[in-house]
């Protein structure tokens, strides 16, 4: 049976260094399952391999995509998938890497099958979100899917708009179509996971965004002002340079804010890996222990 190594972690933890050295021991390209990496420019902002990295290992779903693009974890696992199929007759191991937890979780367990959402009511809720802000959304969201409201992240834009336009154009529930039922897949996946002490990974941020603002992050951030709005942008270190930009904010704080919601966001993502009982933990320096599990459960 072909394996699928999935590469979980919290954000700076080390899963690109990771990564390369597993995919080096395999000879096996790299599936990025990073939501972000995937918009073309956004290199410094969402800790892009570089174009020499990518050179020495290929990669997949890294800058394909347009800013405005739409995109989603169902197609993300449609396409994954497909990829997979064509892959693994050159490559009986291969490896995801990224931290992403919707689109990890639709490639491992699937996701429920969600009518796609037409052009005009997409069209519709950006036009009630640009007008109205995601606080009014929400608060519709409350009325027709009290379910799904009490256990969405409602201050984020794209689950809430997302919602929305399946209550307006099926007339039901979104959460009436979230069955949420594991799907089998036709082949072994391993999963690993990274992690460090708290204040290791908290300095690692903080350095990390330091190292951001210096390759030029706020210049990278302007070439983006005009396409603000979109949700790809809507995103730690983006955002918060925006309201730099925009004279809300001096440089300092938003930098101290961008550290401060990155390791928000990193504590979420460790709280959704927590419940995952097939993740095997990890601290990164420890690649010898990693690469010998993982050959144990190879199938």
């Amino acid at each position: 049976m072909n394996n699928l190594i999935v590469l979980i972690g919290p954000t700076a933890v080390g899963k690109t260094d990771t990564s390369f050295a597993i995919a080096s021991y395999y000879g096996c390209p790299i599936i990025s399952a990073d939501s972000r990496q995937m918009y073309k420019g956004m290199v410094i902002g969402t800790a892009m391999p570089s174009e020499e990295e990518l050179k020495k290992h290929r990669h997949y779903f890294v800058g394909q995509l347009e800013p405005g693009d739409y995109y989603s974890a169902a197609r993300y696992e449609t396409e994954v998938l497909a990829l997979l199929e064509k892959e693994f007759v050159h490559h009986p191991t291969m490896l995801m890497s990224g931290g992403s937890m919707m689109y990890i979780d639709a490639v491992c367990n699937g996701i429920d099958d969600i009518p796609t959402v037409d052009d005009d009511t997409r069209a519709l809720i950006l036009k009630k979100y640009n007008d109205e802000g995601v606080d009014s959304l929400a608060a519709e969201l409350k009325l027709l899917d009290p379910d799904y409201y009490n256990e969405a992240d409602i201050k984020n834009p794209k689950r809430v708009m997302h919602a929305l336009e399946i209550c307006y154009m099926t007339g039901k529930p979104y959460s009436s179509f979230r069955r949420k039922e594991k799907k089998e897949r036709p082949f072994n996946i391993i999963k690993v996971g990274l992690r460090r002490e708290r204040e290791e990974l908290y300095e690692r941020i903080n350095r990390r965004v330091d190292s951001m603002i210096g390759q030029g992050l706020v210049e990278e951030v302007k070439k983006f002002t005009h396409l603000k709005h979109h949700n790809s942008l809507n995103t730690v270190g983006y955002k918060e340079i925006f309201k730099y930009l925009d004279g809300e904010w001096d440089l300092p704080f938003a930098i101290e804010k961008i550290k401060q919601n990155t390791r928000i966001y990193s504590r979420k993502q460790t709280t959704w890996y927590r419940k995952d009982e097939e993740i095997a933990w990890f601290h990164p320096d420890d690649i010898k222990e990693i690469l010998d599990y993982i050959d144990k459960k190879h199938i």
